[in-house]
């Protein structure tokens, strides 16, 4: 028994005086890696510059300008190109007027933007985000599309009954509802 515990006791001194330097190692399991890419600048920007009016957490009768998910499906159509989206984007911001709307419900609703002054990269960053990624929408947003649909006013890539195929860009091709609630909204469809 005396050997017994002299043995045991010259392998845990043994042990303990190792010379080995392994590097400690954490075992993490796939559930506990959480990989963290960057978020793209774009995203901080929209947030900074635009969503003091144009948010998706304000109610839909609170609001004073679209949410940004209006802005991308209503200016990004089936073959929009990145490129013509931001040119779109920079354009509407260096001269907003009702001339140059192509949201008109909104215009009606909200009345023109007031003019911006953004840094050119800002713009593009911005637009670059909302192009490429999925964007926060309203909890109310999908339910007002589809009634928008229902009229011919919604995003035509979803089943439009407008003429536009797909194009809200065709000023003065419909009879001017657009989506909002200005003088016309209870105007009959022709």
């Amino acid at each position: 028994m005396k050997l017994l515990a002299l043995l045991t006791g010259l392998l845990l001194m043994s042990s303990c005086n190792s010379t080995r330097n392994d590097p400690y190692q954490a075992v993490l399991s796939p559930k506990m890696i959480s990989v963290n890419e960057p978020e793209h600048p774009g995203k901080a920007l929209m947030i900074q510059y635009c969503y003091a009016c144009h948010d998706a957490t304000t109610a839909e009768e609170d609001r004073i300008g679209p949410p940004m998910i209006a802005i991308k499906k209503h200016y990004i159509a089936e073959g929009t190109t990145k490129e013509e989206f931001t040119s779109e984007m920079l354009a509407w911001l260096d001269e907003p007027t009702e001339s140059n709307a192509k949201m008109y419900g909104a215009v009606q609703r909200f009345g023109v933007m007031p003019k911006q002054i953004f840094p050119e990269e800002v713009i593009r960053q911005i637009s670059e985000y909302m192009y490429d990624y999925e964007i926060e929408q309203p909890a109310w947003f999908q339910t007002h599309m589809k009634q928008q649909m229902k009229k011919g006013m919604g995003n035509c890539s979803e089943g439009c009954s407008g003429n536009c195929q797909g194009n809200h860009s065709m000023k003065g091709k419909g009879n001017g509802q657009g989506m909002g609630k200005g003088k016309n909204f209870n105007k009959s469809r022709g």
